[in-house]
């Protein structure tokens, strides 16, 4: 775990709904460098199978206490290992980003108040995916798709390929028929992968690379906020509001059924 922990009290996870509670609570009390995959928390979780466990990772990651990464082994550039940080005081992105690069842990700010939940921007990877059949209707791509092939077109962008470049590789060429468009621009993105660019000598390679909690991709930090993936994300359940936040919009509901409730009353 990293340091500078809050102390362990039975009110730690109370933010959290029970489910992500109990196994937070679980995990908190493992000891350094146990297991904390899926199959083994449901194991010694039983009350929660493996797809509950899956989706209550997800919550515990996007409210701050978890990320996943390959890290690489001291003096090894080639030999990577699996591990889960766990934090039992919730951290930001921010926070996350400066453990997980090997700097000192920053500042933590008071926490902000819950945000309005907006879609995802889209990412010039799945910009470019989308605008295909503009291109060529012949390679017009469903959402599902794009979302799909967004990790190998963004690889492309990552390794130095612009855009139009990107474009004419998936509609040049293309037979007088496609039947299936989706699986094409998958082969093509998948055989014709650039190289990647030589990483310039003086810089070493990261020892950390951060994963999707979800489904395990691996990706800048800044692409996995909360330490999930864009897909990921729609799956997960929002971070739950403050429990003062709960507590009042229980109230204001018991106010508005109040007049309805003394309308319904029957007469003496």
């Amino acid at each position: 775990m990293p340091g500078d922990q809050a102390p362990r009290t039975g009110a730690a996870f109370a933010h959290l709904p029970p489910r992500e509670a109990s196994v937070a609570a679980h995990i908190d009390r493992l000891p350094d460098g146990a297991a904390i995959d899926i199959k083994t928390l449901s194991k010694e979780h039983p009350d929660y199978g493996q797809q509950a466990m899956a989706s209550a990772l997800k919550a515990i990651s996007t409210a701050g206490h978890l990320r996943r990464v390959r890290e690489r082994l001291d003096g090894d550039r080639t030999q990577w290992v699996q591990r889960t940080y766990f934090s039992r005081t919730p951290r930001s992105d921010a926070w996350w980003r400066q453990f997980l690069s090997g700097g000192d842990s920053p500042v933590e700010a008071p926490p902000e108040p819950p945000r309005p939940v907006h879609p995802p921007e889209r990412t010039p990877a799945y910009t470019a995916l989308a605008a295909l059949g503009r291109t060529d209707a012949r390679m017009t791509l469903s959402a599902n798709e794009c979302t799909a092939l967004e990790p190998l077109a963004a690889e492309w962008l990552a390794r130095g390929v612009p855009v139009p470049q990107l474009v004419q590789a998936l509609t040049s060429g293309l037979p007088g028929t496609v039947h299936c468009p989706g699986a094409l621009a998958r082969k093509r993105l998948t055989d014709k992968m650039p190289p990647e660019p030589a990483p310039a000598p003086e810089q070493a390679p990261p020892r950390r690379i951060m994963e999707c909690t979800g489904c395990g991709i691996p990706g800048r930090p800044e692409a996995l906020p909360g330490g999930l993936c864009r897909t990921c994300r729609h799956d997960a359940p929002p971070p739950p509001p403050p429990a003062n936040d709960r507590v009042r919009a229980h109230i204001a509901h018991l106010r508005t059924m109040l007049p309805a409730a003394q309308f319904t009353n029957p007469q003496p």
